[in-house]
């Protein structure tokens, strides 16, 4: 626990100098870019207030990650000690542990991170990363304050041999890699990177809220992974980065939390299980069949369904 809790054990924190610098970088290069007066074009570069919000939310939810980590830890040593057999558990000082257990973090990222887009609960913790209508490396450090979720779909891993501290070590370099693909300023590279690896143009699609982009791409490091399982979309054009419904706000509270004041409000005024089941764990935006209304005459079937 002790090495856990030492911020110099943790790779991120090596990186977040080389974080800072990546960005003064980008907004050197797009100061000479960041000139289209086109008011139909979505944004580009940099905006004061949203980068402001991004690294402030980035900052605070190292707190919550924090927490995070020592609740699941204390868990996965339980599993790890007492319910995995010794039979599983694999050494620690090999290069094939560490290439199987990148592998298999990034799998587990791919699974959580496929889960909060399409289950409303996950979203509502979710969304406030893709609340930037920019796509820029201080979005990457637009970070949730309610990354509970990663317990569960990391919990197999213990299962499975792994050792927990090396759980953590492999999920920050996942975390560094994923913060150099939130920009604009590298194209496409070449095909067999493209093929393999989570790149800047697939994590752009992610981002973008055009319908033909809407969730896609959820690969952490290896894209793969949304090959695999059918989520992978090519980058076209420029997405339109941001929620399909814009929050129009930069207060970090409502944006980190707005979601779940909804569902409370729409749980509290359901009729029915079924109902708060559907707000709880249907897809974004779920509402409940139209009742209906006995004063007007039955509308036909045939309406397409919400979610």
């Amino acid at each position: 626990m002790q090495d856990l809790l030492d911020p110099w054990k943790n790779p991120v924190t090596y990186a977040i100098p080389f974080f800072l610098l990546t960005i003064a970088i980008e907004l050197a290069a797009l100061k000479w870019l960041d000139h289209d007066d086109d008011e139909h074009r979505p944004p580009t570069g940099y905006d004061g207030r949203d980068a402001r919000t991004s690294m402030g939310m980035g900052a605070i939810s190292l707190v919550f990650s924090l927490a995070l980590k020592v609740g699941s830890f204390l868990v996965y040593i339980a599993v790890f000690e007492y319910l995995t057999p010794d039979a599983l558990k694999m050494p620690t000082d090999t290069w094939w542990y560490w290439v199987l257990l990148i592998a298999a973090v990034d799998l587990s990222f791919y699974l959580s991170h496929r889960f909060v887009h399409r289950v409303n609960i996950g979203w509502a913790a979710h969304q406030a990363h893709h609340s930037s209508e920019y796509m820029n490396f201080a979005t990457a450090l637009r970070q949730k304050w309610n990354p509970w979720f990663e317990f569960v779909f990391w919990l197999p891993l213990p299962f499975l041999g792994f050792a927990p501290w090396t759980i953590y070590v492999a999920f920050g370099f996942n975390l560094i890699y994923q913060f150099f693909t939130h920009t604009e300023m590298i194209g496409k590279l070449p095909r067999p990177i493209e093929l393999v690896m989570n790149t800047p143009s697939h994590h752009r699609v992610h981002h973008g809220s055009d319908p033909e982009y809407l969730d896609k791409n959820y690969a952490g490091i290896l894209i793969i992974w949304d090959r695999m399982f059918g989520s992978f979309v090519e980058e076209k054009q420029r997405p339109t980065y941001g929620l399909t419904k814009p929050v129009g706000t930069y207060n970090m509270i409502k944006l980190q939390y707005g979601d779940y004041a909804k569902i409370v409000h729409n749980v509290r005024a359901a009729q029915s299980w079924r109902e708060r089941l559907g707000y709880l764990f249907g897809p974004p935006g779920w509402e409940p069949p139209t009742r209906p209304d006995p004063a007007r005459p039955s509308a036909p079937s045939g309406a397409p369904s919400a979610g």
